[in-house]
C-alpha cells in the first residue's frame, strides 16, 4: 500500500503544469504568427526544419481565416518539437537587421533632402564626413535633380543621389 502511495505521489510531481502548458503553447504559438509574417527571404534565412518551412509557406499564402488559423495550429504544434530558443534568436537577428536597414534608408532620405534643399552647404558638410566623396558628381546630379522639380519631370536624379549616398555611405569613412 505505502508503495502504491509512493508512485502515486511520484506521478503527480512529474505532470506538467497545465497552467504553464497552456502559456508555453501561447508563447509557441505567437512565434508562428511571427515566423508566418516574413518575407521569404526572410524565412528561408531563419533554416527552419523542412516540415516547419513548409508549414509556414502554407500558412503564408492563406487568405481565409479558418483555414489559416487551422495551419498556424498545425505549425504551433511543429514548432514545439524543435529548438525554440535557437529559432527566436534567428528571428531577433532578422528583425534587428530589418530594423537597421529601415534606419539606415531614413538615413539616406535625410541626407538627400538635405542635400536637393541646402545645396553647396549640405554638400560640403557631407563632404568633412565622406572625404573621399565625389564633389563633382553630387553636384552634377544636384543641378540634374533641380532642373527635374522645375521643368516637373520624374525624380530620376533624385534617385540617382540616393544610389550614390548608399553606395557611399556603404564604406567605411577615412577620417
Amino acid at each position: 500500500m505505502e508503495e502504491q502511495l509512493e508512485e502515486a505521489e511520484e506521478y503527480y510531481a512529474i505532470r506538467p503544469n497545465k497552467t504553464q502548458l497552456k502559456k508555453d503553447i501561447a508563447v509557441t504559438h505567437k512565434l508562428a504568427e511571427e515566423i508566418v509574417s516574413l518575407s521569404s527571404t526572410q524565412l528561408t534565412e531563419l533554416a527552419l526544419p523542412l516540415d516547419v518551412y513548409t508549414a509556414a509557406k502554407a500558412a503564408a499564402g492563406m487568405s481565409q481565416r479558418g483555414a489559416r488559423k487551422r495551419q498556424l495550429k498545425f505549425l504551433t504544434g511543429l514548432l514545439r518539437n524543435n529548438d525554440l530558443e535557437e529559432i527566436e534568436g534567428k528571428l531577433a537577428k532578422i528583425k534587428s537587421q530589418s530594423a537597421l536597414a529601415v534606419k539606415e534608408h531614413h538615413l539616406l532620405e535625410r541626407w538627400r533632402n538635405r542635400l536637393l534643399e541646402e545645396g553647396d552647404q549640405a554638400l560640403s558638410s557631407l563632404l568633412q564626413e565622406y572625404p573621399n566623396a565625389d564633389r563633382q558628381q553630387l553636384r552634377q546630379l544636384l543641378r540634374n535633380a533641380k532642373k527635374e522639380t522645375e521643368m516637373g519631370k520624374p525624380p530620376k536624379s533624385a534617385r540617382l543621389v540616393y544610389q550614390y549616398l548608399k553606395e557611399l555611405f556603404s564604406e567605411v569613412p577615412t577620417k
